[in-house]
């Protein structure tokens, strides 16, 4: 089976600091200790890693032995180098990158706290500039699946993109951004032909009107057959318009570091679904690849590959 995933990509570099990176609680909020301006803050290690949703998907994806491809754009620089090693190393097809002269590779800076909590600063760089794919590419690729991450609020790309999957059958999952979602009017009107949507439920609350896990799951499963809203600690809810269910974390451990953790649930649930498997078997999958994930430093040095042993989980299964 091959899949493209579209999306960003980044260099991802994380500061980690035990000592100093704790949080503190100012008017019921948390934030890290304050940095003063003019100081230097001497930190306890660095990890480079590659971030962006769609090579996190990409890892998912080529662990479980799917034909994959990452389709984003990237500087022509030592970060962007670094993004196709990555993808190389993982047995991710990179031929369809679009490299930009004029461009840095997107790049974060990740300040890690010892709870698992982060602060990213971020430069977009290439990784948004998704005007210059060619949307035509999609008749050489022939995936059976696309998985599309944020396209930066790129509405016009997004519409292009999914008409092009539509004329071709190529089925889509799609786990949509902020930015897509601040454009709500023109997400819905393009909903329809997305097979599988993916949201936490912040985003799912920016998307329709509701309150409750299950008000959501209800009311976004109007606008696409098959979804999944997650919330944190408090797990999971989704549905493939037959059956409903609610899921608990697969791990309850405390989490190493939590980037990456929805792209984890997201492409791991398709890795299933896409195989055919029922709704409980793709959300077990999806978990237990968000749950590994949190509990090493990156977004890619967690996620699991087809043949792991998984156990079972707390869920709550009903019909619609």
């Amino acid at each position: 089976m091959r899949i493209v995933c579209l999306g960003a990509a980044l260099q991802d570099i994380f500061f980690l600091d035990k000592r100093g990176f704790h949080t503190v609680s100012i008017a019921g909020q948390s934030y890290f200790d304050r940095l003063e301006l003019g100081t230097k803050v001497d930190v306890d290690d660095v990890v480079f890693s590659v971030g962006g949703g769609a090579t996190n998907a990409s890892v998912t994806f080529a662990r479980s032995r799917f034909e994959t491809i990452f389709w984003g754009c990237i500087g022509n620089d030592i970060s962007g180098q670094a993004v196709v090693d990555t993808l190389n190393d993982e047995g991710v097809d990179v031929s369809y990158i679009d490299y930009l002269e004029n461009q840095r590779t997107g790049c974060s800076a990740v300040l890690l706290a010892p709870s698992g909590a982060r602060t990213i600063l971020t430069y977009r760089g290439a990784s948004r500039q998704f005007w210059t794919l060619k949307v035509k590419d999609l008749e050489r690729m022939n995936p059976d699946w696309i998985y599309i991450t944020t396209l930066s609020g790129d509405m016009d790309k997004l519409a292009e993109v999914l008409v092009k999957c539509q004329e071709l059958g190529v089925k889509v999952m799609m786990n949509a951004g902020k930015k897509e979602l601040a454009n709500r009017g023109k997400l819905k009107r393009l909903l329809p032909m997305v097979e599988v949507l993916s949201l936490n439920k912040e985003e799912a609350k920016q998307l329709v009107d509701g309150d409750s896990l299950d008000e959501l799951l209800m009311k976004v499963k109007d606008l696409v057959p098959v979804c999944l809203i997650s919330d944190g600690e408090n797990g999971l809810v989704a549905t493939d318009g037959k059956t409903k269910l609610r899921a608990r974390l697969y791990e309850d451990l405390r989490p190493l570091d939590q980037t990456g953790a929805g792209d984890a649930l997201g492409s791991g649930f398709l890795v299933r679904f896409a195989r055919g498997r029922s709704l409980r078997e793709s959300v077990i999958f999806g978990s237990a690849n968000a749950s590994s994930v949190v509990q090493a430093v990156g977004s890619k040095a967690g996620i699991i590959s087809s043949g792991v042993r998984l156990h079972e989980m707390p869920i709550h299964e009903m019909e619609l």
